[in-house]
């Protein structure tokens, strides 16, 4: 889902231009994917729903509205009955929602084989299934390449884009390893007929979201768990789910479970990306993108591109360096370094 404008919370205002940024970047980069790897990726514009199911969902719904349209973000509030006419098989009686015209989709699984072939042909040499173990440094400070399963690589830049493993890879000091911790969300997909689905748009309920995808799968997510690498999927996850989604399209219940499994959002302490230096010369960081990764995918790429290139990182890149823990960290410990000397 590339949802800048419905996912955008009260605190992440400076988040936002990054985000509206990349969704702007979007459509040229999924037709420039396209024509480079020859694979769609099922990018669609038919925009998202966010849908109030009771009175109490429309107040917090009215709230979030207001604060976004503050923000000057394209939305629309929709009556019960203007909402069922774009989705005729939401639940009779819904109280509202909130119809975001600029908030698309794309397929994840095809974007990564997109990429990766768009990258082969570009030249890149891409390794699968085999764990980076180390970054290698050259007295202490410099970033030389990294140690995998087949040996030592040099590199004259290593970029640490692991995601929720990111502080897996050893070799790093401490004081330079970004603070990401593994976020769990257990997700099912349910098959409907590619002919005739329930619904076109994404649809964000107030206990889950729904994904339509062109072959029919409807995606429902996501739980959000501070359990670790835990890859159990739980009958209470499975249930929340399904009810959440039941709720508001209770025509699901006929629909056979396609699929069922658990991913981990790469989550940083304030919930936003990392972008940039490390504090260590030439390794550079992309990660910590938490629910926005997909979202964030061409703007990721530009920025830390042009960061290698240059020395440089863009201005709108700047809140998001990693630096800014070890800054926080060290005005933190000021007044207590002050007193310990009085």
């Amino acid at each position: 889902m590339l949802a800048a404008a419905v996912e955008t919370e009260p605190g992440e205002e400076r988040l936002l231009a990054l985000t509206l940024e990349s969704q702007r970047l979007w459509p040229d980069f999924a037709r420039e994917l396209e024509a480079a790897s020859g694979i769609a990726v099922d990018y669609r514009d038919e925009g998202t729903l966010v849908v109030a199911l009771n009175r109490d969902d429309a107040a917090q719904l009215r709230h979030s509205y207001e604060f976004q349209k503050g923000l000057g973000l394209d939305l629309t509030w929709l009556t019960a009955a203007q909402a069922r006419e774009r989705e005729p098989h939401l639940k009779p009686g819904i109280a509202a929602a909130v119809w975001s015209p600029r908030d698309h989709q794309v397929e994840n699984r095809l974007l990564g084989r997109a990429l990766a072939l768009a990258a082969r042909k570009a030249g890149a040499e891409l390794v699968e299934h085999c764990a980076v173990r180390q970054v290698i440094l050259r007295g202490d400070r410099t970033a030389a390449g990294v140690v995998t399963d087949r040996g030592r690589d040099p590199a004259d830049i290593v970029v640490l884009a692991a995601g929720a493993w990111s502080r897996e890879v050893a070799g790093i000091p401490p004081a330079h390893l970004p603070p990401v911790r593994p976020i769990k969300g257990q997700m099912l997909a349910l098959q409907m007929d590619p002919a005739a689905p329930l619904i076109r748009h994404v649809l964000w309920l107030p206990r889950a979201y729904l994904a339509p995808r062109l072959d029919g799968r409807l995606i429902i997510g996501a739980t959000v768990e501070e359990r670790g690498f835990d890859t159990q999927l739980t009958a209470g996850g499975m249930l929340a789910l399904l009810d959440g989604a039941w709720r508001a399209l209770p025509t699901i219940e006929e629909l056979p479970i396609a699929e069922t499994w658990v991913g981990f959002r790469p989550g940083s302490r304030d919930d936003a990306p990392m972008l940039g230096p490390s504090g260590i010369d030439r390794l550079v960081v992309a990660t910590g993108h938490h629910r926005n990764g997909i979202l964030l995918t061409p703007v990721t790429a530009d920025l830390v591109s042009a960061y290698i290139l240059s020395g440089r990182l863009p201005e709108i890149a700047r809140p998001f360096s990693p630096e800014r823990f070890a800054a926080a960290a060290a005005t933190a410990e000021t007044p207590a370094a002050s007193e310990a000397a009085q």
